[in-house]
């Protein structure tokens, strides 16, 4: 691994699966986490929301950086072609958005800013997952057990429902879980 300890590390992101990835891919960081609004232009493509509102956590940081801080904010939606499912607010609300997602497609797409004092790079991925059918009594098990309330699109791939559910992924199985490990490393080594 190439050695980033020339950076003091922040995470902006108060997803306990992002800052796993990031310490399992051997970095060392503190998390600093920000109020900002999830708020993005109605009119936007889907595929440019999630680094905008990357780039607004990175941009809410200013206070933090230093000459040798780096920030790495990240922001993940899902996808049904152009209506974004967002993270449910209730038992109800988790029920329709994985009702929705059951027996089709749907886009993950997680987008990524990485910022200092001097510079800033932001970027995007975006995978593919399709999901069986599955019975309401399977979405209602999941839903009371595991209690997809904080994940974007209302469930979890590294939980039951991705074991039982998932037919196959395109793309970044680690970008589903919240943060592209792959392309994060590439960035961060041309940065």
């Amino acid at each position: 691994m190439i050695n980033f300890d020339h950076y003091q590390i922040i995470l902006a992101s108060q997803s306990p699966r992002r800052q796993q990835l990031l310490k399992d891919m051997g970095f060392h960081f503190k998390v600093v986490v920000t109020d900002v609004d999830e708020i993005y232009p109605p009119e936007m493509p889907v595929v440019e929301i999630p680094v905008f509102l990357a780039e607004m956590k990175a941009n809410a940081m200013l206070n933090e950086l230093k000459e040798n801080t780096l920030v790495i904010a990240a922001d993940t939606i899902v996808a049904v072609g152009n209506k974004v499912l967002g993270k449910p607010k209730d038992t109800a609300d988790a029920f329709d958005i994985l009702r929705q997602i059951s027996g089709r497609m749907h886009q993950v797409i997680t987008g990524v800013c990485l910022k200092t004092a001097t510079k800033q790079k932001s970027f995007f991925a975006e995978s593919k997952v399709y999901f069986r059918h599955l019975s309401d009594e399977e979405l209602n098990f999941y839903i009371s057990n595991y209690q997809p309330f904080d994940k974007a699109g209302a469930y979890g791939v590294q939980e039951w429902i991705g074991y039982v559910g998932i037919e196959r992924i395109e793309g970044s199985y680690f970008n589903v879980m919240g943060l592209p490990t792959q392309m994060l490393y590439k960035e961060l080594i041309n940065f």
